[in-house]
């Protein structure tokens, strides 16, 4: 088993910057990806970003691309998530989630762990 907890959230005033963290435990292994997803009241959960296990690939969805990044501390087993110049519709529960199969694709069906969710909330 693999347990996942998010932590970093809150509340940040547009133009401003949040970091996410999303510490892993448990199981190990030596192939995988990871994620980041968000979900808005009303709206299906959305792929953010996504990045393999060594780092050495990431993936980004075209609203995020060039304000967010995605990055991971092996040693620390921790996914982070810098968010810069944020927009008010960025405000969801964002979660990480784990791929076995280390596709790092933006499918949530694709992973196979998820953490409880962490809430960021951007005022305009």
């Amino acid at each position: 088993q693999v347990q996942l907890v998010e932590s970093g959230g809150g509340l940040v005033q547009a133009g401003g910057s949040l970091r996410l963290s999303c510490a892993a435990s448990g199981r190990t292994f030596s192939t995988y990806s990871m994620a980041w997803f968000r979900q808005a009241p009303g709206k299906e959960r959305e792929f953010v970003a996504a990045i393999t296990w060594d780092g050495s690939s990431t993936h980004y969805a075209d609203s995020v691309t060039g304000r967010f990044t995605i990055s991971e501390d092996n040693a620390k087993n921790t996914l982070y998530l810098q968010m810069n110049s944020l927009k008010p519709e960025d405000t969801a529960v964002y979660y990480c989630a784990l791929d076995l199969s280390a596709q790092y694709g933006s499918s949530q069906y694709g992973y196979d762990y998820w953490g409880q969710g962490t809430q960021v909330t951007v005022s305009s």
